[in-house]
This record gives C-alpha cells, structure tokens and sequence, in this order.
C-alpha cells in the first residue's frame, strides 16, 4: 500500500479541546435520555434543558469526535441538486418545508453561537453548486428555479468563483461554515450549565421498556420517560432503520494553504466524481479541505487509493500545499433523500425517538430534527413532523448489502499495518498486523446482523458492508448500528 500524507484524523476534532465528561457509573433517572452526543443529541439535549427538563447523555466515545466532528460542517440550506428532486418527487409542499426546515435549523446555529459565546470559527460563506460539464447546465438552470419556487435565494452564475473552469454555478448567498467540534463542545457547555448531564466512555448496550425507558452500559444504567436514539444509524428501534437507509462513506483531505481567498465560499460539485470543497484552519494556520466522492461503506478493499486519487484531484485544481489530516466519515442515504426523525411507533412504543439517514447534510437537518424531537417531547406539535416521518413507505429493494472485500488465503498475506479475513471452515476470522508485525485477530462477523467485515486499508478499521457498523482493529465499536465489539480470537 502507498504512504498516505497527513495525520491520520478530523482537523475539527484536532483543532478543538477535547471534553473529559466522567464515564457513567452505577444508576440515574430523568426525564429523557439521550443516545450520542452528536449534533442531534447534543441539540436535543439543549432544548429539552431549556424547556426545563432532566435530561442525560450518554456518548460511546468523545463529544464531538465522531460523524459531526468529520463532517464538512456547512450551515447551508444549499443541499446540491436537491429542491427541483423534491418537488418532482414528493410535491412543491413537502419541499417547501425541507427549504424552511433547514432555514429554520441554520438560524437555531447562528442564535446558539450568538447567544451562548460558543468559540466555533462560524463563518459567513456564500455555498455554491457547480458543473463542469455543459451537458449538465440544463440541471443547474432547473435547480435554481426550483429553490426560487421555495422562497430561497438563488444566483445562477456562468461560472464559479473556483481556480479552475467550469461551466455553470447556483450561489445561495449568506450561508455559513464552522468548526463542528467546536460547537458541540459548546453545546455541550450550555447543556450541563442547564443541569444537563453528559457522560463519555459510555456506550449504550441495550435499550429497553419497562415502567420507564431504560438505557444500560457497562457501568450503569439510565432510566427516563423519553429516550433519543441519535447514533447516526441508530442502535435500536421499534421500526427497522437498517434496511431503509444505505451506508456509505467519503474521503477527506485538510491541505496548508498560503492565501485562503482562491477559494472564497463553499462549493460542491455535480459531476462524476463529486467534490466538495471549503476552507477551514487548525492551530497552525488555514486549511482547504475537499472531499472525494461517496462510496458503499466496507465496499472498497483499497481504501488507500481514494485518498491518492483525492489528493491527486486536489493538487491538479487547487492551489494547496502539504496534506495536514486526512479522514473518512460514514453517512446514510435514504431513498428519498429526506432524513428520518421522530417517534417510529407511538402506538407500542411511546416516547422512543430517532433520527438518521441525513444524505450527507446533517449540519442543518439534525439540528432542525433536534429541536423538532424536543419539541414534540414536551407537547409543542412541529410542523416537520410529517415530512421526516420515519414510518413513512419506502422502496424496500433501496437498501443493498455487500460483500466483505478482504478475504486472504492464509495470514502470510498481511502484510505489517494491513488486514485480512481468513475462512477456517465454518468461522470467518478478522485479522491485522501492527506495525512491528505482529498478529492479531478478532471474529470478521459483525455483532449487529452477523455479516463479514472488511479491512479499511486507510483508517485501519473494520468496516460492515451490510449497515455501516465500523469497528477499530482490536474489535471494538466506533460506529453502529452494532453495540458490542467484535469477539476476541486467539490464533
């Protein structure tokens, strides 16, 4: 495998402070639970202090390290080609809504960071969607008429302000970007100023209904009358989410760059392959970061090769200099590209929300879907409620399962730093060398539904190709929709 450039990791999470919140042990009550300290979780969390709740929250891991810590973190209602799809699909009054919902959700960032001192690098970005190719023009022209039909503002342009030709460009003026981790971590300031409790290290292995909601983790137990499920896929629910969604992943590169003004906005691009692009800066100075385009999680055995082929693309186009971080992140498509959030089943399982399947714009979406969930907990009837219905019909040939990508013959094909899956009759055996060579191993069949994983070449994981489950090299869980690690396994 070639030597990928950079450190490996999110530059938002190594540019923020990290949070030291206490590891939950022994039993608590509130009023709700939360499940993930993302930024649905961490949204919810807040509204529902706000409005004068108990509330806990429970974070496998770090605040604000994970999707949303790996995010591009646009604040933008500008979702590339989305609004002529949604009036062509699911009517203008449904898209009408997704256009005032995600308004609604970017003014919720802006209000917070205004009001809560939050220390985040927000900054006022116009967002452009862009072609290269003048066969599709046609789509740019269409989908700038359609967000004008929602009320939004929209530039048709000949060109975007990129170094670089293209063809056609949309700008929505007025938009904004962030550092993600940032913010949650001030979002997580003002819900424990609000009495709110968080806990990290502490992830949920199971969740169930008895008089009250009750979350358990290896240290304790959380028992309230409402419960969030806000994992990205989520861990449990009343309604199946796993084969209503598609997981899948990206590539991301932070570049140094001299002058940050070349690339003055945020820009995504339409054409096969996509990128995206924005500036960003850590502690040593500014950033560009692009993104490659999406692909199926667990289904690519040379993960390696989309960061070569990204960094390739970006010193071609952009004016960039040493790669500084580079990471992947996992997102779930829906089939209608509209997220699901709220109560799946109200009627057998009351107080049991969710949200997911964000399509790779949950900046905007989770926190509206955040604000909408504490809401409706506290009786307050949202005006969104029907267009993020996760109960709502969907096609179900939509979600695909993979295979896993890594099976070897025989260990002596691991090579130091790398992964392989051995077939031993009826086991499927997940096994990796670390850097000096030595072996380790651990079960290949993923603890949610049993499929095989693959070795993520790259970020030196284990990724499901069936739902999106993302495991680290020792077994252990970074990404469900699986709650326990994989089994160890002596060779």
């Amino acid at each position: 495998m070639a030597i990928l450039l950079g450190q490996p990791g999110s530059c938002w999470v190594a540019a923020a402070t990290a949070t030291d919140f206490p590891r939950l042990e022994g039993s608590l009550r509130a009023d709700a639970v939360v499940v993930g300290a993302g930024i649905v979780g961490l949204t919810t969390a807040l509204r529902l202090c706000e409005a004068g709740r108990s509330v806990v929250v429970l974070e496998g891991l770090r605040t604000g390290g994970q999707v949303t810590g790996r995010s591009t973190a646009k604040i933008t209602t500008q979702h590339a080609l989305i609004y002529r799809h949604l009036i062509d699909t699911v009517g203008l009054e449904l898209a009408q809504d997704y256009a005032d919902a995600n308004s609604a959700g970017a003014q919720q960032i802006r209000d917070w960071v205004n009001n809560h001192a939050i220390a985040c690098d927000l900054d006022s970005k116009d967002a452009y969607t862009y072609t290269c190719s003048e066969s599709r023009r046609a789509e740019v022209v269409a989908e700038a008429e359609a967000a004008r039909q929602v009320g939004l503002e929209a530039d048709l342009l000949d060109r975007a302000p990129v170094p670089f030709e293209t063809t056609a460009a949309l700008r929505f003026p007025d938009q904004a970007q962030f550092n993600p981790t940032m913010y949650l971590i001030g979002l997580a300031a003002a819900v424990t100023a609000r009495g709110g409790r968080i806990f990290e290290n502490s992830r949920a292995t199971s969740i169930d209904e008895a008089s009250r909601w009750r979350v358990v983790t290896d240290g304790g137990a959380v028992d309230a009358g409402d419960v969030i499920v806000a994992t990205n896929m989520t861990v449990k629910s009343p309604v199946g989410m796993a084969n209503r969604t598609q997981p899948r992943c990206h590539t991301a590169m932070a570049f140094r760059i001299d002058d940050p003004r070349p690339v003055d906005g945020m820009f995504i691009g339409i054409d096969d392959p996509t990128h995206s692009i924005r500036t960003g800066r850590d502690a040593e100075g500014p950033l560009l970061v692009a993104l490659g385009p999406k692909f199926n999680t667990g289904w690519d055995g040379d993960v390696a090769r989309r960061f070569i082929e990204l960094e390739k693309w970006a010193r071609k186009n952009l004016p960039v200099g040493d790669v500084a971080w580079r990471w992947c992140n996992e997102d779930y498509d829906t089939a209608d590209r509209i997220p699901y959030a709220g109560e799946p089943d109200p009627t057998k399982a009351a107080g049991f929300h969710i949200a997911t399947g964000f399509n790779a714009w949950g900046i905007t979406n989770g926190t509206v879907t955040g604000t909408m969930i504490a809401d409706l907990i506290c009786g307050r009837p949202s005006r969104w409620q029907k267009l993020y219905d996760p109960a709502r019909p969907y096609p179900e040939d939509f979600h695909k399962n993979g295979r896993s990508q890594s099976i070897v013959s025989s260990t002596h094909d691991i090579a130091p730093g790398m992964g392989g899956v051995i077939v031993r009759g009826d086991e499927k055996i997940a096994a990796w060398r670390d850097t000096e060579g030595a072996l380790r191993a651990v079960s290949a069949t993923c603890t949610h539904k049993g499929c095989t994983v693959s070795w993520n070449n790259a970020d030196r994981t284990w990724d499901c190709p069936c739902h999106g489950s993302i495991f680290a090299a020792d077994g252990s869980v970074i990404h469900g929709p699986a709650r326990k690690p994989l089994a160890q396994i002596a060779l």
